[in-house]
Parts: C-alpha cells; structure tokens; sequence
C-alpha cells in the first residue's frame, strides 16, 4: 500500500505540469472541459512538452554554471521550471486558439481546412458584426453583441444598445437600455449584417 501511494504521488508529480497547461487552456479559452479520461490524455502530452523543454532548459543552464555559477540544479528547481514552462505553454496554445493564426497559416499550405475555433458558432460570433436575434414568438432584437453563449445550446447573449425591428422594417429603440441580456433558448435563429460602414468608409477614402 505504501509503494502504491508513493508511486501515485510520483506519477501525480510528473503529470503535474500537463495539467497545469492544460488548466489555463481551458481557462483561456470557450473549448468544453473533455471527460476525465481526455484530460488526463492531453495532461500526458502537455507534459511531454514541459519535460522535453526541462531538458532544454537544464543543460542551457548547466552549460552557463560552467562560467557563471548561481546555484545547483536540484528537484526544487526542476518544479519551479517545470511550473514556469507549463505556463508558457498553456498561454501560448490558448493564444493560438483564440486568433486562428496558426490554423489560418495551415490553410493557406493545404494542410488542414479546420479553424482553432471549437466550433463555426464560436468562429462566427468572433468576427461578429451587428446582428438580428429573430426570436421564437417572432420579434426581433438589432443590436450589437458584446458576449454571446460559448455552446448554443445553453448561456445568454449580451446585446448592446439593442432596438426592435418593426414589421414595416422600421426601428424601435430602447431608450433608457444600455444593454439586454437575452437567453439563447429564446432565440430560433441569427442575422449577422455586412460590414456597411466598412464600406462607407472606403467609399469616402
């Protein structure tokens, strides 16, 4: 029992970093939590970089210690650094996952057709422009959205300076309301308007 509850801690220790990634990723970002069986899967792989670059990082700073000695590599130091880079690289997958850069970059060499995004409702709402929010009594809200449900099965939408479209196409604005906040279950469908300012602008350029 006492081998089994030290080799648990010492597989818990290794794993450390892996979750530590994989815990500001999903911090960072709207992908749903995987099953527990995944999160230990992708803590394995995060932590098969954190320890490829430990090495990195270990004999870099051995080879200065040969000119400029500070202090001896030890477990504490091994942790710290160990930490230290699952952070970075918890930061910097959640940064590509929120841009599309990386994917972007894939597209244009025909390695993938995926974006970063965990899916097209996320994606579209990112380069979100004004939208209609046709309701399922048949109103519909114009606004501009400023937060908007990760999953869109469940959460709210966050609509600022929202008004009525009337059905003679006419606009009613809520006078007095900053923002509405709208449950997505009473929403059946999405307007997302052109970018017509955009074109106004190049227009006057």
């Amino acid at each position: 029992m006492e081998n089994f509850a030290k080799d648990f801690v010492s597989i818990l220790q290794y794993l450390l970093p892996g979750f530590v990634s994989a815990w500001v990723f999903y911090g960072l970002t709207s992908y749903p939590k995987p099953s527990q069986f995944e999160r230990v899967v992708q803590a394995m792989i995060f932590t098969l970089f954190t320890q490829a670059t430990i090495n990195i990082v270990e004999f870099i700073l051995k080879h200065i210690g040969n000119y400029w000695s500070v202090a001896n590599w030890s477990e504490s130091s091994s942790l710290i650094w160990s930490i230290i880079i699952a952070l970075f690289f918890g930061f910097i997958f959640s940064y590509f996952a929120n841009n599309d850069k990386l994917h972007k970059y894939l597209r244009g060499k025909n390695i993938t057709h995926q974006t970063s995004y965990p899916s097209e409702w996320f994606g579209v709402f990112l380069d979100s422009t004004f939208v209609v929010l046709h309701f399922n009594d048949e109103r519909r809200l114009y606004g501009w959205p400023i937060e908007w449900p990760s999953e869109p099965s469940k959460g709210y939408f966050v609509i600022a300076d929202p008004s009525w479209l009337l059905d003679n196409g006419e606009e009613q604005r809520i006078t007095g309301v900053k923002n509405m906040l709208i449950n997505v279950n009473d929403v059946k469908w999405i307007e997302f308007l052109e970018k017509t300012w955009e074109s106004n602008d190049e227009k006057r350029v």
